[in-house]
């Protein structure tokens, strides 16, 4: 059986397939950049393999899925890890095409590919799906509206997948990660605004992917009766804000 990580091209889903393989899983890397997932297999070797996949299209899912090998068909643990944020405008001043791409990647897409591989997992009363959510889904932020909402679904979508799959013993977890560097997502939020992104983590001792990876692995090698419901994680430096007042 093999292990499915999306947006395994950088960040995250990167350092996700290089630890599985590490510790001996068959990972299947799945992203729209094939050339990446390329280079990681040149690095990853056999037990690795490239899947070109852009999760915002479900027909794109489709025919991924269709063309794995028989013997990668058989998803033991999905990462729904691929996602985005676009923008840090008020509502009022965002872009409706940004918030678009969110929704269909970070609801739609984790959704739809979800659906595709529950039912094998059920049918063998065996699997776990980690989601990879956000500190965004509980707690609001300026400029965060439809990023912060498309993940507060992925906090209430993992806790109904595991309401409704009493009894199939199909685990389900969500990890909500706070500030974290070393990844492009910022650089994704600002658009290539580099000098912008780097600023987010300036005197910061952030969170890192490779810390988001062990956590993760940590979660799937519980034992089978055990089910992480979900685990929030923010570096030291992070911590809560108090409420904004507005005075006229």
């Amino acid at each position: 059986m093999a292990i499915l990580i999306t947006g395994a091209s950088a960040g995250f889903g990167e350092a996700l397939c290089r630890l599985f393989v590490k510790e001996g899983y068959q990972v299947i890397g799945a992203a729209r950049r094939k050339e990446r997932l390329l280079t990681l297999q040149q690095e990853l070797g056999e037990k690795f393999y490239p899947l070109q996949m852009d999760v915002s299209d479900q027909k794109n899912i489709d025919n991924a899925i269709q063309s794995l090998p028989e013997e990668w068909q058989q998803i033991e643990l999905l990462i729904n890890n691929a996602g985005l944020a676009l923008g840090l405008e008020p509502a009022y001043q965002a872009n409706f095409e940004d918030w678009q791409c969110m929704i269909q990647t970070n609801i739609i897409g984790l959704s739809y590919l979800t659906h595709k591989i529950l039912p094998q997992m059920v049918e063998r009363k065996n699997g776990h799906i980690i989601n990879i959510g956000s500190i965004a889904g509980t707690y609001p932020y300026p400029g965060g509206n439809v990023y912060g909402a498309s993940k507060a679904y992925v906090k209430q979508f993992s806790r109904n997948l595991r309401a409704d799959l009493a009894g199939t013993n199909v685990r389900i977890s969500n990890i909500e990660p706070g500030l974290c560097g070393g990844t492009e997502f910022s650089n994704v939020r600002f658009k290539g605004d580099d000098e912008k992104a780097a600023k987010v983590y300036e005197q910061v001792k952030y969170v890192t992917a490779e810390d988001i990876a062990n956590i993760v692995l940590w979660i799937f090698k519980q034992p089978k009766h055990v089910n992480i419901n979900s685990i929030e994680v923010m570096p030291v430096a992070q911590s809560y804000s108090a409420l904004a007042v507005y005075r006229e």
